[in-house]
């Protein structure tokens, strides 16, 4: 077919159609290479103006041409084939195909005879158009489709054939743009050319797919908007047919339901004085028209005097603030598509108060670092200031070029440094009550480094030893790689070298093939930063002991004690030093320096005392290696020593303890023990002695349950009252909840099923309740009449013993009747039901 076009929107399609019928015969009329006259002057027979009318997106593109100009030999304008049917169909229709055509800077040249006939069919295609443009009359059977707004919806339209024989056709859809405005033409379709998509349906419209159950005309809307909402008319045109002929189509009005959004919100903090008056402000939109409802700390709020709702709920107003008012205030918004809510603080004006405070971060070194302390007051003049482990950021020597404090409160570091990591302090004033302060912690990770490495190490021979390598890693250390005299040393390989956590080598026992250069390179999630330096390696003899003291020494209170030591050093090594401390590293305490005399290697201790009492090590060192030798030091004639290693094991009302003894103070005397114990928090001591004599273990019996205690166990002998242990603290385990129970009798009173099995010492409570009998038949089918009493000591015969240790009182015993029988029912009340 030729071309269609809608006048009253100035939109044009041209469209082009193949003929469908079995002609006999087909005549081509063309303008081309083998028609050209062998002149280069064009007649003025062939001089018309033509209008070539272009089908691109729906926009009219009307390219019209009054040619004088020549045209080259060997250019053709266009062809036009003329098929004269013989055995059409009835409507005996002339098909015109136009083959090609020129661009808009280009002239179309056709014969007379052939411009007749497309002027012709124009102005027929037009006509049909132009009818179609009128005004429409909306169907009482029109289609009405909802949708969510954002998501997507089919407008099905089938193509109705005349004759149900396939004709070529033009698929329009039109949006009407007002009850009584023009139509607006979003999608237009011809078979191989392509689509018109008005501009704000781009991307959102298609055709349905062939194969999908929709008809061949439907129309796919997808990403739904508010706007889209209105009345939609599927067009089809068919070409070579009479414009009487009927159309196919259908109207559709698409409703478009949104759920609520808030378009006007009050602030999230609202900062008052009492007295004061403020109306909080909450409008949303949506499809249907959202319900506005108010909560004031999740409860509704209720109108008083000095509060109300307006304005079609969009207002809440607070009159003459009290401290009841202040709180929490939730608007919600709802329709029937969803709801949303926002909540309001209403706050007393006061100090300042930390809005956005920082947060723990991890930052590469060299990067930037950005801590928020964003803060809000009545008044509003906060004073920010910032801490590092303590320290005021700007007094920080190595922070101090770094490190900004912006407007906002946030500190910025730039760039950030490995020993930048610790913990940072924002306090917040205005001078209004105490500060507020919020901290977090900074690491910063690099790639692990050797941070020192020494020209030479010891290792001694035939002893234990370890050549360090100095790291500094964060995050942790992953592995280190080692070289022996230039080559990769494999530590796992050998039997006697371990690899430390650190990255350090334990060598279990040296040999001088331990000896030589070595170098180690850490790394980490972040890489390495290179290798250490050379380290010499040397194997030498260590120390050794010349004079060892006593494995133990046993004086009496007042007496004096002196323990030997000395050490020489190996050839080609420094002579070592020897140092006296007691177990662990401890130093000697301040009350022994003054009755301490140590001279060489030897130590005198005068005047001993009890807490004279304990281990003593003997250090020999030097830089090959370190020696140690133990000694015990025991005072007798004393009190008892602590107790240690005190363990706790709690039920709901009970703690058991146990512990290891103390020195008894000589082997003569007997220890006992006396328990101290207390609620924690609570200041009184209660005291219980251990029975029997010399046990280390005890049960403390009523105590309440899920409450934590405080105990000390402290030893006596003939003496008097030891040291007491450390303090040990052990919380009771919870009860459990109390259980409604219920117990089934038959006519006689006796219990139908055995009761259920209770945890030890849990406390189970039958309630006299109705709705508690109610859940256990049909409520229709109930009625309840007092059958006679029971006594507590019959129905207990029926209990087993070990469930139950009393019954308070058997109330009553109802008749409980259903749809189908009756049943007796009894009701008791329980105490103390133990397991």
């Amino acid at each position: 077919m030729g071309v269609c076009a809608d006048p009253g929107s100035y939109r044009w399609c041209q469209a082009l159609s193949r003929s469908r019928s079995s002609c006999a015969t087909n005549t081509n009329l063309s303008t081309g290479k083998q028609h050209q006259p062998q002149s280069d002057t064009i007649s003025e027979s062939t001089r018309a103006e033509s209008t070539i009318v272009a089908f691109a997106l729906g926009r009219a593109t009307a390219i019209h041409a009054a040619s004088t100009q020549r045209l080259p030999p060997k250019t053709a304008a266009f062809t036009v084939k003329a098929t004269s049917r013989r055995h059409c169909d009835e409507d005996n229709d002339v098909a015109v195909d136009v083959v090609g055509c020129v661009s808009a800077s280009r002239t179309c040249h056709v014969s007379g005879g052939s411009i007749k006939i497309l002027i012709f069919l124009l102005i027929w295609l037009l006509a049909l158009l132009a009818k179609n443009a009128q005004a429409h009359n909306i169907p009482e059977d029109a289609v009405h489709i909802t949708a969510i707004l954002g998501e997507g919806v089919v407008f099905n339209c089938h193509v109705e054939f005349p004759n149900d024989h396939p004709v070529p056709y033009v698929l329009q859809w039109d949006k009407k743009v007002s009850e009584t405005g023009s139509d607006l033409p979003i999608y237009i379709w011809y078979e191989s050319y392509p689509e018109h998509i008005e501009e704000g349906y781009k991307g959102r419209v298609s055709r349905v797919s062939q194969d999908s159950p929709f008809g061949s005309a439907s129309l796919n809307l997808t990403s739904i908007r508010e706007s889209d909402q209105g009345w939609y008319e599927c067009k089809v045109v068919f070409l070579n047919r009479d414009p009487k002929q009927h159309k196919n189509g259908t109207w559709f009005h698409l409703d478009v339901h949104a759920p609520p959004r808030f378009s006007v919100t009050p602030e999230d903090i609202i900062y008052v004085n009492l007295g004061d008056s403020i109306i909080l402000n909450c409008q949303a939109d949506g499809t249907p028209t959202p319900e506005i409802l108010w909560y004031k700390d999740a409860n509704p709020v209720d109108p008083s005097p000095t509060v109300g709702i307006f304005n079609d709920g969009t207002e809440l107003r607070i009159s003459t603030i009290r401290h009841e008012d202040i709180g929490e205030y939730t608007c919600i918004a709802r329709n029937g598509e969803g709801q949303v809510s926002h909540t309001a603080r209403v706050i007393i004006a006061g100090g300042a108060v930390i809005m956005v405070p920082p947060t723990n971060q991890t930052k590469l070194e060299g990067e930037k670092v950005i801590f928020s302390c964003e803060a809000k007051a009545m008044p509003g003049n906060v004073t920010v200031r910032w801490f590092r482990e303590g320290s005021p950021v700007r007094e920080v020597a190595s922070l101090e070029t770094r490190v900004t404090i912006r407007k906002d409160g946030s500190l910025i570091i730039n760039p950030i440094s490995a020993d930048d990591s610790g913990q940072y302090l924002c306090e917040v004033t205005n001078g209004i009550g105490d500060p507020q302060s919020a901290s977090a912690y900074l690491s910063v990770e690099y790639p692990a480094k050797v941070t020192f490495t020494p020209t030479v190490q010891y290792l001694p021979f035939r002893l234990a030893g370890v050549v360090q390598c100095y790291i500094k890693s964060n995050p942790q250390l992953q592995y280190v790689t080692w070289t022996k005299d230039k080559r990769l040393l494999e530590p796992y390989q050998m039997k006697d070298i371990v690899v430390m956590a650190n990255g350090s080598l334990l060598f279990t026992r040296v040999n001088e093939d331990h000896q030589g250069r070595y170098t180690c390179t850490p790394y980490n999630a972040q890489g390495t930063q290179g290798d250490s330096g050379v380290m010499e390696v040397l194997v030498r003899k260590p120390p050794a002991f010349t004079v060892e003291p006593e494995t133990l020494y046993q004086r009496k209170v007042g007496d004096s004690v002196e323990m030997h030591c000395d050490a020489i050093e190996a050839e080609g090594t420094e002579r070592p030093t020897i140092k006296w401390q007691r177990q662990e590293g401890e130093q000697l305490s301040d009350s022994q320096r003054n009755r301490v005399k140590i001279s060489g290697g030897n130590i005198t201790i005068d005047n001993l005392r009890r807490e004279d009492f304990g281990y003593y090590q003997c250090v020999v060192s030097n830089e090959v290696a370190t020696l140690m030798a133990v000694t015990q030091l025991v005072i007798e004639g004393t009190q008892p020593h602590a107790p240690y290693n005190i363990t706790g094991k709690a039920t709901e009302s009970s703690i058991t303890l146990q512990w290891l003894p103390g020195y008894s103070g000589g082997s003569e005397y007997k220890q006992d023990y006396t328990i101290w114990y207390r609620e924690a928090g609570v200041n009184d001591w209660q005291t219980i002695s251990v029975t029997p004599s010399g046990s280390t273990q005890v049960t403390i019996n009523g105590l309440a349950s899920g409450t934590s205690y405080e105990f000390q166990v402290v030893g006596r002998n003939v003496l008097g009252d030891g040291m007491m242990s450390k303090v040990m603290t052990v919380r009771t385990l919870d009860l459990l909840a109390y259980f409604d129970i219920y117990f089934h009798t038959d006519s006689r009173g006796m219990i139908v099923y055995s009761p259920p099995k209770l945890r030890l010492k849990v406390k189970a409570t039958i309630l006299l309740h109705t709705r508690m009998i109610h859940k256990y038949v049909h409520t229709t089918c109930m009625r309840t009449e007092l059958q006679g009493s029971m006594l507590a000591s019959d129905l207990k015969k029926q209990l087993h013993s070990k469930f139950f240790s009393a019954i308070v009182a058997c109330l009553f015993i109802y008749c409980i009747c259903t749809c189908c029988c009756c049943q007796p029912f009894a009701l008791c009340v329980w105490a103390s039901a133990i397991c």
